[in-house]
């Protein structure tokens, strides 16, 4: 994917956004041609559940943009894929029989899903790319800058670890699925940032992002290194993170290296807050979901001005060029921005993530 440009503010690690929300385009121009009102139906097809966020906070966040946009009469056909390509092949021809307005899509296989998406071009139904840009004939792509999530993570682990960080220092790097294109984005956002100051030693591309390989992994990458020698870990997701230091624990490591994440998942907040990991990338998904669901609309009633305003960024895909897209702003979440982000935000309460177990953390860090 062709990268944007995008402004950073490298002191915070907060990043700026680049196209959010309808920016002074309400209305429909002279050329559309509204085909539907508001009685529209949304398909929406998200990947896996292992990761709570599509669940909890996608899902619900764009089913209810959708009904505020569309005065309760839209609804939103939701299919969760479970991580199964062949399932979500599956969902999406059910959502083309069923003749949805338009399909808005977190692939699996980014890939191999190229052929449901040209049937449903085929049917005169939009495809816009959600999160991970699905290759075929999409007619918009919403998501985060992925190859700066990767350039954040490996910053943040360099910071982590100071004065060890070193040409010599041995990182072990715990990659997303090779079937995720964001994962690939990641990656090489983070070497970007780790080529040169420390020793790659081992590297894992990670089946479907599940833990528990990440575990298993991480306990060979220590048998190899050595359990003393492993001086950090990018792991490019919460979920994985978890796993990692699991198996850190496991060959009795005491003194954890530094270890990334991605996502603000609970537990990752939790681990922050207890000092087993040190950062996540907290990104905005009700941001993500309700923008996603204001192009879907405009897109459906023919609102070309609007959905312009949303879609300000072009990438390339595979497949597509100059694909009409829009960036979403991602913050580097650590002990020191809890309440500045998934507080703030709404994400969490503080109630939820200082439970008995980590009360005393929070309680360390003002977090109560």
């Amino acid at each position: 994917m062709r990268r944007i440009a995008m402004a950073v503010a490298a002191s915070t690690l907060t990043f700026p956004l680049a196209a959010c929300g309808a920016l002074g385009g309400s209305g429909s121009s002279s050329k559309a041609s509204p085909t539907k009102g508001n009685d529209l139906t949304v398909g929406l097809l998200l990947p896996e559940t292992a990761n709570t966020r599509y669940d909890r906070f996608d899902a619900p966040a764009l089913k209810n943009k959708v009904a505020e946009l569309t005065r309760k009469q839209g609804k939103v056909e939701y299919a969760n894929a479970g991580a199964s390509a062949s399932r979500q092949m599956s969902q999406m021809q059910k959502m083309i029989d069923d003749k949805v307005d338009v399909i808005v899509l977190d692939a699996v296989d980014a890939h191999g899903i190229a052929g449901q998406v040209k049937k449903a071009k085929g049917a005169g139904i939009p495809v816009i790319a959600y999160d991970r840009l699905a290759e075929g004939p999409i007619d918009a792509y919403i998501s985060f800058d992925n190859d700066l999530v990767g350039e954040v993570q490996g910053r943040s682990l360099l910071e982590a670890m100071g004065s060890q960080a070193s040409s010599s220092a041995k990182v072990v790097m715990m990659n997303g699925s090779p079937t995720d294109p964001n994962a690939k984005q990641f990656k090489a956002g983070a070497v970007a940032q780790l080529n040169g100051k420390v020793t790659i030693a081992k590297s894992y591309d990670v089946k479907d992002w599940k833990a528990e390989i990440a575990q298993a992994d991480m306990a060979k990458a220590i048998e190899s290194i050595g359990k003393s020698d492993v001086a950090g870990v990018y792991a490019a997701n919460d979920g994985m993170a978890g796993g990692v230091i699991a198996a850190l624990k496991d060959a009795g490591v005491t003194k954890l290296p530094p270890v990334t994440g991605q996502d603000a998942e609970l537990a990752g907040v939790q681990r922050i807050v207890s000092g087993e990991q040190y950062m996540s990338v907290y990104k905005s998904y009700p941001t993500e979901a309700e923008n996603a669901a204001e192009m879907a609309v405009a897109k459906v009633q023919g609102k070309d001005i609007q959905f312009d305003s949303l879609t300000r960024d072009r990438v390339d895909s595979p497949t597509t060029r100059n694909i009409p897209s829009q960036m979403v702003s991602v913050v580097a979440l650590t002990r020191s921005n809890i309440k500045e982000t998934v507080i703030a935000d709404g994400i969490y309460k503080a109630s939820d993530i200082c439970t008995a177990k980590y009360s005393a953390d929070c309680a360390a860090i003002g977090l109560k």
